[in-house]
């Protein structure tokens, strides 16, 4: 069975967009060039409201998997300052919640994109400091490939329904899959400060940690650079992490 196309692909007119209410023409137009710049095609405000709110909730999962398996193995630094909860106040970080994603959207990226707020973890307080490291570091990547199986096994069981649901419903439980894909494999990375260096820096013997640690000043730079070294039409870290994506997300079914 075939659900119906996604919603933002389907030809539609707002009846509140009428052209003889100029009252509400230029407010509608200036809505259209929003939408049209994100470049996932003209997408409805609804679509783009509401796949902020899933950005924002699935970073936030991410950090807070973080505190809580750093809660597991001892330390409740996170814990104590308020930090454990999906109240996304605590957790808005200025230039990743906020000026990344809206960059993002009016520069016309074709994917959304964004974090939030580190939480504070403090290896020291880890009953066991090398597990803690690994365990601690992977469960937010763990978090976002299991938000992205549960969207994508919702997605296929109302595919399988013999009736058609929203495309709204389908475009947002797609959604759901690739930015959390991005999410994880981003993270994956093992680039500091992302959290695939800190895997593997607690699986590193003693003498090869301490010499991977230096890399930590130059962490930025090197995906700043990997940002701008052109490879076909993007850069060598867009194309690397698009196949990922496309990869893990064929697996999912999409």
């Amino acid at each position: 069975m075939e659900h119906a196309a996604p919603r933002h692909l389907q030809p539609r007119s707002y009846p509140f967009c009428a052209w003889k209410n100029l009252r509400y023409f230029y407010p509608c137009r200036t809505l259209y060039k929003l939408t049209y710049v994100l470049n996932y095609s003209i997408m409805g405000p609804e679509y783009l409201a509401l796949s902020i709110v899933i950005l924002l909730f699935s970073v936030i999962v991410h950090e807070v998997m973080h505190g809580l398996a750093a809660l597991k193995f001892g330390d409740r630094t996170a814990q104590q300052m308020g930090r454990l909860t999906l109240n996304p106040i605590p957790h808005i970080d200025p230039i990743g919640t906020i000026l990344l994603p809206a960059l993002l959207i009016f520069t016309g990226s074709p994917i959304l994109f964004g974090w939030a707020k580190p939480v504070p973890v403090n290896p020291l307080n880890f009953r066991n400091i090398r597990k803690g490291e690994l365990v601690v570091s992977a469960a937010g990547i763990l978090a976002n490939f299991g938000l992205a199986i549960a969207a994508a096994i919702i997605y296929h069981l109302l595919d399988a329904l013999p009736i058609t649901f929203p495309a709204l419903v389908g475009s947002l439980l797609h959604f759901t899959v690739m930015i959390n894909l991005v999410l994880a494999i981003f993270n994956l990375l093992p680039i500091p400060p992302l959290d695939g260096s800190k895997i593997l820096l607690s699986q590193l013997p003693y003498n090869l940690a301490k010499e991977y640690q230096k890399f930590e000043r130059y962490g930025i730079l090197i995906l700043l650079i990997l940002l701008m070294i052109p490879l076909g039409p993007s850069s060598l870290l867009q194309t690397v992490l698009g196949f990922l994506v496309r990869l893990f997300s064929s697996l999912l079914g999409f």
